[in-house]
């Protein structure tokens, strides 16, 4: 199975949205995602900052949160997303 990352931060309003669809996602589907607080976490920041060459330029030139990434497919997709998107991106990139 691929590897599924998200890179949140704590007091992001769009994580706060996204979690719960991500813990949604990860019960009907039985995959998981990999979840990195990257604003109290300079390790995990320190990770995000490692794929900037491939997170950036798919999120408007920045590092930005909530992030979803697979390292295998290179796919990214960057934001609040409604629950169907989420599902149909890690669907794509779990095989």
């Amino acid at each position: 199975m691929a590897r599924l990352m998200m890179f949140h931060a704590l007091e992001c309003p769009h994580c706060r949205r996204m979690l719960p669809l991500v813990d949604r996602l990860e019960k009907e589907e039985g995959l998981s995602l990999e979840k990195y607080e990257v604003w109290h976490d300079e390790k995990n920041a320190d990770l995000m900052r490692s794929y900037r060459d491939v997170l950036a330029p798919a999120c408007g030139g920045q590092l930005r949160t909530p992030t979803f990434f697979c390292p295998d497919s290179g796919e990214v997709m960057c934001g609040e997303v409604d629950y169907e998107r989420l599902k149909a991106w890690a669907r794509k990139n779990s095989g």
